[in-house]
């Protein structure tokens, strides 16, 4: 599992240093802050970054809505970003709201504020017919990661690492190696969004990582996946062993 990574650019050290106090505190991953738009776009391309929070001013200028349209308009690079300001300039809103930004926040700004701007900038920026909410987590489907809400941060879980998963009255429990995860998800709308060569129902019950498999024990109906786990493997769902080429 990773933490969500958030890249800040704001100029202001008090400003930046309460941010990265709120996403710290939330259990948010820094990747960086930037005081400029050039130090922004290196850092923007030097690390994975799952969101951004920009001041719109930079240095006086309106460097943060630069930085914007230029992410915005390079194809296949676009991150939900959120935008800070304390400017009443009508003229930078309308410029600032072209780049269709998740959030806008007014300085002085709370911690409050700033996670829920978080939490609803993943959430439209996946879509929200890919959005699932319970009460106490949310569960927001991309194409290669999951944002699973726990208490205030959304903990960023990748497709490629859950091991299996397994049927829990009207929930789930995804597992990863490390985690163990309990969503509002049934496991049919789960399958929609997984890829089905990789991703396989071996029991009414448990969807399982096929590349996760150590071992195939047809004498016990029992699958071993990595870190010593079990599921159980029913008749009705033993044709998947053939998507896998078995020597004899």
């Amino acid at each position: 599992m990773n933490k969500t990574n958030i890249l800040i650019i704001e100029d202001t050290k008090s400003e930046s240093d309460l941010l990265k106090e709120i996403l710290i505190a939330n259990d948010y991953n820094i990747v960086g802050i930037a005081t400029n738009y050039t130090e922004a776009l290196t850092l923007f391309y030097q690390h994975k970054v799952d969101l951004i929070i920009i001041d719109v001013f930079l240095n006086g200028q309106p460097e943060g809505i630069t930085f914007a349209e230029t992410i915005t308009i390079t194809p296949n690079i676009a991150k939900p970003f959120v935008f800070l300001t304390s400017s009443k300039d009508r003229q930078i809103f309308e410029r600032a709201k072209l780049t269709k930004p998740f959030s806008f926040l007014l300085k002085p700004f709370n911690e409050l504020e700033v996670l829920y701007a978080i939490e609803m900038a993943v959430e439209k920026f996946y879509d929200q017919t890919n959005v699932y909410l319970s009460e106490d987590e949310d569960t927001v489907i991309g194409n290669t990661h999951l944002f699973i809400k726990k208490k205030n941060a959304l903990k960023k879980v990748a497709i490629e690492d859950i091991i299996y998963i397994e049927v829990e009255e009207r929930y789930c429990n995804i597992i990863t190696l490390n985690e163990k995860y309990l969503v509002a998800l049934s496991l049919t709308k789960i399958t929609e969004f997984l890829d089905a060569n990789t991703f396989s129902k071996t029991h009414r019950n448990y969807i399982v990582n096929t590349n996760k498999i150590t071992e195939i024990i047809l004498s016990e109906n029992l699958i071993m996946l990595e870190g010593n786990h079990k599921v159980t493997l029913s008749d009705k769902y033993k044709d998947f062993i053939h998507k896998f080429k078995i020597l004899k």
